[in-house]
């Protein structure tokens, strides 16, 4: 059975390799007000219960919200405070959205051989995220704003591409805290699916996370992308928790979706 210990390093390694810059605490609340396309780098993450009442504290992180022009969300874990925030949250009709999985893996493969042919290019973070918002399409203040992000990371990220025979076959990075990695925004373009890339090159940033140092690792995926939860399970990845978005504006464009 998955040790507790290691859910608990998995969010708290996760949440310090996706701090934004602009991230600041509101009566133990930590809020990210990044422009980029990841909600976990522009939400809140109730880390403390804090001593203001519910709709006072929500009140001050909206303003935050407000003021940088971006809609507020409440990212919810098994760890989030008050214990009965998503209770409180849910009977506000703020509807849960964007359900993701986080995954953990005990130890690293020690050998990860590349199949014949196959290249592994370095990226430093302008690359990488360039590369991937191309293929992901997102736009260029997304691409910048997560250029930023990883560059004022206090946990460095390593971007890989993997190619052959001069196409895109998979990319992908890890941010290394200590004996702890996370693998993060790997992506196989649609015309590569299918064939092992991402299970390739998954397995060699692993190791080579390994051999500076980690020993255990984590990520997070989409609660409803079994493809990929099925190439994180053949690595050796087990389920550890789940976490989801609580927002105003999800219920305001539910209702006017419905009007």
């Amino acid at each position: 059975m998955l040790g507790i210990d290691l859910a608990q390093r998995a969010e708290q390694a996760g949440l310090n390799a996706s701090a934004p810059p602009q991230e600041k605490l509101i009566e133990g609340w930590l809020i990210r007000l990044s422009p980029g396309k990841a909600k976990r780098s522009r939400c809140i993450n109730a880390l403390a219960a804090g001593s203001l009442p519910l709709d006072e504290l929500l009140a001050r992180c909206q303003a935050a919200f407000a003021a940088a022009n971006l809609p507020l969300y409440v990212r919810v874990t098994p760890y989030s405070q008050p214990a009965d925030l998503d209770e409180r949250l849910a009977a506000k009709g703020w509807p849960a959205s964007d359900a993701a999985d986080v995954m953990v893996l005990a130890a690293l493969p020690s050998t990860a051989e590349l199949p014949a042919g196959q290249i592994l290019h370095t990226l430093d973070a302008p690359g990488y995220a360039q590369l991937v918002g191309h293929l992901r399409g997102s736009s260029a203040a997304e691409i910048s704003a997560h250029a930023e992000r990883m560059q004022a990371s206090p946990v460095p990220y390593q971007g890989f591409a993997l190619w052959a025979g001069g196409a895109l076959l998979a990319c992908g990075q890890f941010a290394r805290e200590g004996g702890i990695v996370g693998l993060f925004d790997i992506f196989t373009p649609p015309e590569q699916r299918g064939q092992g890339h991402a299970f390739n090159l998954c397995r060699r940033l692993l190791h080579i996370a390994g051999t500076e140092g980690a020993r255990e690792a984590y990520l997070q995926v989409g609660s409803d992308n079994p493809v990929a939860q099925r190439v994180y399970a053949r690595l050796g990845f087990s389920f550890a928790y789940r976490y989801h978005y609580r927002s105003p504006a999800t219920a305001t464009a539910t209702a006017n979706t419905a009007a």
